[in-house]
């Protein structure tokens, strides 16, 4: 499975489910319970990269902004729900932080914890177990750590509307 064939699966199940996360979390479970085993290794494989590379601290930063605070699992669960989104929300987001389009901002939905759950349980029922990573997570975000106190000059739209 390639890259691109990832994406065009996430963004069929996100236009099927109407956005909606627990529509969407079920439909991609039963996509991906229907994949072949390379496949379905290929899709965890993925998605974990993208999640690694989403661990970055100017998007962190956004986070913060739109939570009021977040923590590290708070952080991830908003990666996933971004990776949920499909790939222009996720290039969008990573390339500008401050330029992601909150006007369907819903805190439930942009930090929903199910997704992970979603991709592992999906995974799990196409081959029977929970691969390991190809990749260590990182250990730290990439980029430039910032304080609180400087978010309104890193990211000043968000800063501005949360």
């Amino acid at each position: 499975m390639e890259l691109a064939d990832f994406w065009t699966m996430i963004q069929d199940v996100h236009d099927r489910s109407a956005g909606e996360m627990e529509a969407k979390c079920d439909r991609l479970q039963t996509v991906l319970a229907g994949l072949s085993a390379e496949e379905a290794i290929a899709f965890s494989q993925h998605f974990d990269a993208l999640m690694d590379r989403a661990y970055h601290w100017p998007l962190w930063g956004a986070a913060y902004l739109l939570q009021g605070g977040c923590s590290d699992d708070a952080f991830s669960d908003f990666r996933a729900s971004l990776i949920s989104r499909g790939q222009q929300a996720y290039e969008t987001a990573l390339a500008d932080p401050d330029a992601i389009d909150t006007s369907d901002f819903d805190e439930e939905v942009w930090f929903y914890e199910g997704f992970q759950y979603a991709v592992t349980d999906g995974v799990e029922a196409a081959i029977g177990f929970n691969p390991p990573r190809a990749q260590p997570h990182p250990s730290q975000p990439s980029g430039e750590e910032w304080q609180e106190d400087q978010l309104d000059q890193l990211l000043p739209r968000l800063a501005a509307a949360f």
